[in-house]
């Protein structure tokens, strides 16, 4: 399937700190935004304006990463899937950390962005790495449960069952759903109420 995410590679962005919730990614006044275009702008804006250009998403040698490093409890508080939304929107296409808030790695799971974990440790050797040599390619494998940077090399986990569903491709929901529209269609001939009338009762 066309949806399948087995490896994700790109330059890496360290976002260093515990318990960066949701609010912090996006604030809410962002969520009055009836689509999610635009979201990338506004990812962590209220702590790049407290940082004056030194938060990572505003320092030049981070522009164009897909992969950011976090450390503990990523995406805590409330369960705004504008959270995910802006990050992606940025360009971020995984996230390696030491643990994700359960509702904030489910939206990530939902939208093919893969939330992989390990020590802490070998974040913040990682983080380390990516900060010394901002345009060093970091490399999620997802069928190994490895990450790489240069020659270094290390072991991450993810839950097996978001793990398949990665590589497998069946995270994709309306992938699946346009993928199989013969079958859908097929069902919907059986079903009784499909030819209901607009109240949904039988005529």
């Amino acid at each position: 399937m066309v949806s399948e995410v087995k490896t994700v590679s790109g330059r890496g962005i360290p976002l260093v700190g515990d318990d960066i919730d949701t609010d912090r990614i996006i604030p809410a006044r962002y969520l009055k935004a009836v689509t999610f275009d635009g979201l990338g702008e506004g990812a962590f804006i209220d702590d790049r304006k407290a940082l004056k250009g030194e938060h990572p998403f505003d320092q030049p040698q981070y522009q164009g990463a897909k992969v950011l490093i976090v450390n503990r409890n990523f995406g805590c508080g409330s369960s705004r899937e504008h959270a995910p939304q802006a990050i992606a929107k940025w360009g971020i296409q995984a996230l390696i950390g030491e643990s994700f808030a359960e509702i904030f790695f489910g939206n990530c799971v939902a939208m093919g962005i893969p939330c992989v974990t390990a020590d802490a440790a070998t974040v913040k050797q990682l983080q380390d790495l990516v900060a010394a040599n901002p345009q060093a390619p970091v490399t999620i494998n997802l069928e190994t449960l490895q990450v790489q940077i240069g020659d270094y090399t290390a072991s991450v986990s993810i839950g097996e069952g978001s793990r398949n569903m990665f590589i497998s491709g069946s995270w994709d929901a309306c992938g699946q759903l346009v993928a199989n529209t013969n079958q859908i269609r097929q069902t919907a001939t059986k079903l009784p109420y499909v030819s209901w009338g607009k109240l949904g009762v039988k005529s």
